[in-house]
């Protein structure tokens, strides 16, 4: 039969518009809806981020330092290559008459931006500005309660709010702020007392080339000719990893959980076509007994499936796209996105081959055990049901799935991450196929029972043609997808609500004179004498080198830094202590008495000690201020990094950094109830160079970003979860023509509608008593590893949420199971006898 005339009678077979394939369509709609909007939205990001990777930065190149700007040298050096642009970016306050709020400033030299338009509300495209005028972003005007015009107070200078600040060009690149921005003129820090000795700010200095130069290449230049310096440099086309990074894992996270819905979708796809086929014996036997080969057969049904599953990946395909500027409207604000109708031509094909390549692994089974078998033997499948063929459907499938791999792990980003995946679907499916097994095994050695209902159910799991192997990885699946969603919304809701609140001061101060700490202390007691305080030295510097004194690494020359060994990068915080702080641990060495006067020594962070293989009585040399120090560890420290206090990597003896020019920060915790309402106004009007942090609103916008993490997941696992949904509907609804058969009999031989009921729900409640436990373990399972290891969070699930989740998919199962009995109950014996 050539293809031409296979295709002729498939068409006619599909008339009734793919009945019969419906839950194919689904869970290829499904799944290649998901994958097409999350292709299509990730790399709708990513090219915005490339191409308006100048803007973004503010520059081709940029070099950060710390409490100092660029040298006369290092300037002539990089103006070599083009314009530059520097600035202040630091921690202050900003005070009214009434109030006086934490604020991010910005200090622009006369030229920015270099890249993209700083506009302003009403006014369009503006220049930096000058003098003692400022630009603010919409949140610290209203917190300040200012308008254009209106003056305030930063540091020891009066300002002039000269606008509201529509668009920041390179507000993405600046990273999380802890106060709304403000933008002044470059040498207002200076003017208002902000960048003294010992104070903490940092410097960023931009480069627009003027020629077409390689910025890797200049940038390569820079740390050769000033080796040792501790430069922190981005290029154009990294201005911001941090959303690149996240932009990155969330894409691959969300595509591995549309992967997810498609491998559910896929046991659909099989149930679908197993009952698609099943309806369609008699057809098949009849085109046998008129002369058709299996090879005719494989080609009709083949075009017929393929046609079905075309149709809802196309479906999906355009679903996906029209999702797009929807899911880019909501992520407007917080990442640079078209929101316009995005046309991703890789991510859709990949997409709907990962959804055809879905479908043929599925598929093939059924279709090839239909082709193999002889008329004879398909006529009385009735009652002698056919026996699985394997090696007929080996080729497709391994096909199939080889081709899902490389598409999974040849194009990931985190190729590891996308292979771990695709083994754990495959150990899944095989553990659920195993438990298959065993359930009908146990169910055939299982004793009789006295009870003829429970004895007739316990008998459906294990005779021939009983679906039960397709129904455990369905009911398997589907309850798994209720506990892992349960289970990470749950434990994000934890981490949200308990961890972060229970662990944070109430304010973080900055910029402390050392001399005033006993004044800051009697302003604290002012307000409550119960507060707790801490304050601690802190200075910025530099590692020079570390090792064995008389064979020291130095870091300037190391081509890369050991894996994990961040701390020894570009200036870290530094200080010192006369006794070991709260939250860490001594797990090597000793801590120095409290009145230490001899060497200089250092404590550090165990996991740097191991990355980097610094032990105790090795050296470290820092530099300070352009003053190198030398110290000998001490101890080695393990740190609990989330007690939200100051963790500091290297701890000095007293000795070592007291005579270096340096203020304090301090954690302030009020106890509760405590009415604070005036303490920002006195200790600015105290310490006019401090900055202090509230962290209430650091957390509320850490608890929004969150929740919209949580959102993310929940939504990208609800597709999962439908997936699961049509999969349950699809086995049950695959069972129902065997089902038939035996109610007929059984109605024949005097069985009333509440017994086959109840055979019913007792069959489906003892898979459900079984895989309940399973689902519970294997969702609560691959919770774990999202919320642990892939998002870093604790694992603080609520155990009553998730087994309420379990018990409502429990009782959708049986809901299901009885939508799928009611038509069995209708049945007419005598018609349907006559059809068999």
């Amino acid at each position: 039969m050539s293809w031409g005339r296979a295709w002729t009678i498939a068409r006619r077979d599909l008339s009734s518009g793919f009945r019969g394939l419906r839950l194919l369509l689904v869970c290829l709609f499904l799944g290649v809806g998901a994958l097409a909007a999350i292709g299509s939205l990730t790399s709708a990001i990513q090219t915005e981020l490339d191409s308006q990777g100048q803007a973004i930065l503010g520059g081709d190149l940029e070099i950060e330092l710390w409490q100092r700007l660029l040298s006369e040298e290092e300037t002539q050096f990089l103006e070599q290559y083009g314009e530059l642009s520097a600035g202040y970016r630091l921690q202050a306050m900003a005070t009214t008459e009434d109030v006086a709020v934490p604020v991010e400033l910005k200090a622009v030299a006369p030229n920015y931006p270099l890249y993209g338009e700083l506009l302003i509300e009403g006014a369009g495209a503006s220049a930096a500005p000058e003098g003692n005028e400022a630009f603010l972003a919409p949140g610290a005007a209203e917190r300040l309660g200012v308008a254009t015009g209106d003056s305030f107070t930063v540091g020891s200078e009066q300002l002039v709010v000269a606008g509201i600040i529509e668009e920041e060009p390179d507000r993405l690149s600046e990273g999380f702020a802890l106060g709304q921005t403000i933008i002044v003129a470059q040498d207002f820090p200076a003017a208002a007392g902000l960048t003294l000795p010992g104070a903490l700010y940092e410097t960023k200095t931009r480069l627009a080339f003027d020629g077409n130069y390689d910025a890797e290449e200049v940038e390569e230049a820079l740390f050769e000719a000033f080796p040792g310096v501790p430069f922190d440099t981005r290029t154009a086309d990294r201005a911001s990893p941090g959303a690149e990074r996240f932009v990155s894992r969330m894409g691959e996270f969300l595509t591995l959980v549309g992967l997810a819905a498609l491998v559910i979708a896929g046991i659909g796809i099989g149930g679908g076509v197993n009952s698609y086929l099943e309806a369609r014996r008699n057809s098949i036997a009849t085109l046998k007994i008129l002369g058709a080969t299996s090879r005719d057969i494989s080609r009709i049904y083949a075009l017929e499936v393929g046609a079905a599953a075309l149709v809802g990946s196309l479906a999906g395909l355009v679903a996906g796209v029209l999702v797009t500027p929807l899911l880019a409207n909501a992520l407007g604000a917080l990442l640079p996105v078209n929101t316009s109708l995005t046309l991703d031509w890789w991510a859709l094909a990949r997409a709907m081959l990962f959804g055809l390549l879905v479908a043929m692994v599925f598929a093939a089974p059924p279709l090839a055990r239909a082709k193999t078998f002889p008329a004879m033997a398909l006529m009385r499948a009735r009652v002698s049901p056919l026996a699985r063929q394997w090696k007929a459907a080996a080729l497709p499938v391994g096909i199939g799935l080889a081709g899902i791999a490389i598409l999974a792990i040849a194009f990931s980003a985190q190729p590891l991450l996308s292979a771990g995946f695709l083994v754990g679907a495959a150990l899944i499916l095989g553990l659920l196929a195993l438990l298959g097994i065993a359930i009908r095994k146990g169910a055939a050695k299982a004793p009789r029972a006295r009870n003829p209902i429970v004895r007739a159910a316990i008998a459906n799991l294990h005779r021939p043609g009983a679906a039960t192997g397709s129904l455990v990885t369905a009911l398997g699946f589907g309850l798994a997808a209720f506990v892992l969603l349960a289970g990470v919304q749950s434990s994000l809701d934890g981490n949200i609500q308990r961890s972060v609140p229970e662990r944070a001061p109430d304010y973080f101060v900055l910029d402390i004179p050392k001399d005033g700490i006993e004044e800051f202390n009697t302003i604290i007691d002012g307000v409550s004498e119960d507060a707790v305080i801490e304050a601690v030295p802190t200075l910025r510097g530099f590692i020079v080198s570390y090792g064995p004194a008389d064979n020291p690494t130095v870091v300037a020359e190391l081509e890369e830094l050991p894996e994990g060994a961040w701390g020894l990068s570009g200036e870290r915080g530094l200080t010192y202590s006369s006794t070991l702080p709260e939250g860490n641990a001594v797990v090597e060495g000793e801590w120095w008495e409290p009145d230490h006067t001899g060497e200089n020594l250092v404590s550090i962070d165990a996991d740097l000690a191991e990355a980097a293989g610094i032990e105790v009585g090795h050296v470290i040399t820092v530099s300070v201020l352009g003053v190198e120090r030398t110290a000998r560890v001490a101890s080695i420290r393990r740190i609990d990094w989330e007690s939200l206090g100051f963790n500091n990597v290297y701890i000095f003896s007293p000795n070592t950094l007291e005579d270096t020019p340096h203020n304090l920060a301090a954690t302030v915790d009020l106890p509760e109830g405590t009415q604070a309402g005036g303490l920002l106004r006195q200790l600015v009007q105290a310490f006019p160079a401090a900055s202090v942090i509230e962290v209430g609103p650091i957390l509320t916008e850490a608890r929004t970003i969150l929740d919209q993490v949580s959102i993310a997941i929940l939504a990208a696992a609800s597709v999962a979860v439908l997936a699961g949904i049509a999969v349950l509907l699809g086995a049950i609804a695959a069972a129902r023509a065997a089902r038939i058969y035996d109610t007929v009999i059984l109605r024949v031989l005097g069985a009333s509608r509440n017994q086959l009921l109840a055979l019913q729900f007792a069959e489906f409640g003892l898979l459900a008593a079984v895989l309940a436990g399973v689902a519970l373990a294997l969702g609560t399972g691959i919770a774990w590893l999202i919320v642990v290891q892939l998002f870093e969070f604790d694992w603080l699930p609520d155990w009553t949420e998730i087994l309420a989740v379990l018990g409502g998919g429990l009782l959708l199962v049986f809901a299901f199971a009885l939508g799928a009995s009611l038509p069995l109950l209708r049945a007419r014996p005598a018609q349907t006898l006559r059809s068999l």
